[in-house]
Order: structure tokens, then sequence, then C-alpha cells
């Protein structure tokens, strides 16, 4: 918000959740008092049963990029998706990859019969890079990323790395803030009783109430499939609390590890406002 505020800028969200409708408190959304401060875009405009890949996030942004530009408006994008942080900032281009019907069956079988969390195992294996920014329960991500990898023999971190040679349409500064790990790790704690005290449970009561399917890609999201897990009698209260704490903090962690293989980043230790502040402003 401060650095929209320096340099002339407006807020786009790079959160592949915050996206969502509805999912306010578990995506710990932007309010409308701040939305009404500072001008956002790509945040609460897609129906939570809706797909939305990389590549659609990808067209997203470039059109808000070249509106903003158009208005004399530096965009300040702002979220943890490391896969829409690549895509934007090293200009990965998005080509369909055909996969046959043959090997799409055969990957979902085994995930029938052994489960996605072999699965995932596996594409940890095989490209790490890529699982760093999946989660595990995210059926419909392994499963491509697998099928993609047995269809053409290349990962999905190769493919986009192939991608990449143009570079970027725009140029960009990246930035990340450091925290020491047992700060970052509490303050994710105090996040998770935050959310369960404003009401998480009560908007995956509502979300589930508008018809939103248990499979639906947003409901992969941390915080929601726990809750959903504990409505259906799968766990306890304090099970599903517990488990959206660990999930976060190993997503967290993961989170980390795919932004220090990024190029080119700017690591900011998280002190004082005006410090990040200025050394955003002597960088820009």
């Amino acid at each position: 918000m401060q650095v929209c505020q320096c340099v002339k800028g407006e807020l786009v969200g790079m959160d592949s959740m915050q996206i969502y409708k509805g999912m306010d408190i578990g995506t710990a959304k932007p309010s409308k008092e701040d939305r009404n401060e500072v001008p956002h875009h790509l945040i609460d405009f897609l129906n939570p049963g809706d797909m939305f890949s990389v590549a659609d996030y990808v067209e997203q942004a470039q059109k808000v990029i070249s509106d903003c530009l158009s208005r004399g408006v530096l965009p300040v994008f702002c979220g943890g998706t490391g896969q829409y942080a690549s895509a934007i900032s090293q200009g990965i281009r998005f080509s369909p990859v055909d996969v046959s019907p043959k090997v799409i069956e055969q990957v979902v079988e085994e995930e029938k019969t052994g489960g996605i969390l072999r699965l995932y195992e596996e594409l940890k294996r095989i490209d790490p890079i890529q699982a760093a920014q999946i989660h595990p329960n995210n059926k419909r991500r392994v499963l491509r990323a697998l099928a993609i990898y047995r269809e053409t023999g290349k990962t999905m971190s190769a493919l986009n790395e192939e991608s990449k040679r143009d570079g970027p349409r725009y140029p960009f500064q990246v930035f990340a803030i450091d925290r020491p790990r047992e700060e970052l790790y509490a303050r994710i704690d105090d996040r998770v009783d935050e959310m369960m005290a404003q009401g998480l449970e009560e908007e995956v009561r509502q979300l589930l109430a508008l018809g939103v399917p248990r499979d639906a890609n947003a409901f992969q999201a941390i915080g929601y499939k726990e809750i959903i897990d504990w409505l259906d009698g799968k766990m306890t209260y304090s099970d599903a609390v517990s488990l959206i704490k660990q999930r976060t903090r190993n997503y967290a962690k993961r989170q980390m590890t795919w932004y220090r293989h990024m190029p080119g980043v700017n690591w900011i230790k998280a002190t004082e406002c005006s410090e990040i502040l200025k050394k955003i402003e002597g960088i820009i």
C-alpha cells in the first residue's frame, strides 16, 4: 500500500487464491477500505468453482500492465504465488502441450490406486522446482505435471525455461521480504488463530451452501480443505487448526525455496517499513 502511494502505483494481486470471490478470511484478502484507498487489480473477480491457470493469469496481468502504463501508473504486484511471479517477471510464454488420452488415463488410474501423495513424491523427484509450488493435494496440477513429463520427456520447469528465451515483455524488479524462520512461523500460527476467530468456518459453510464443489481447485487452498474435512467428520477441530498451521509453515518454506531459486530477487530484511521503501525507491 505504501509503495503504491510513494511511486504513484496501483496494486496488482499475485495470489492464486485471492482471485476467488467469497474467499476473504482464509486468503487474508485486502479489505474494502484498502481497495478504496489504493486501486487493486486481479483480486476477488472469479467464482470459486471456476478454473484459472498460470497462463490465464499472465494474460490478465499483461492487460492490467498495459492499462496502468497507458495512464502513467506503475503496476505494483504483491503476493506469494511463485509461479505467477516467475511467469510475469521472466517472460514465460505458455503454449499448450497436447497429452494423449492414454497418458492421462494412466496417471488418473495411478492416483486412484496409489493416492495423490505417492504421485506428488514422484513429481518431487522428477521436478522439485515445480513441485515446490504445487500443494500435495492439488490433484489437477500434480497429474498435469506428471502427464506432461511422461508425454514429452521434459519437466514443466524445463519447458518453462525454454519459453523464457525472449525474456519478459516489461522490465521487472522483484523484492522478497526475509524474516527469521522462528518469527515467520510464529506469525503464521497467530494468523491462523486470527482467521479462525474471524469466522473461517462460517466462510467455508457459506461457500459449500452456494454449491462450490468439494473438489474445486479453490478448495485446495490451505485452510479450506482442512475445515471441510473437519465438517465432514474426518478430524477434530483441534487437529484441523493444527494441520492448517503445519501446512502453512510447510508452504512458506516452499515459497522461500522458490524465490531463492529465482534470479535477480532483491531480498529485504523485515525491519522498519521506511527502510524497505527507501531500498525499493532507490532501485526503482
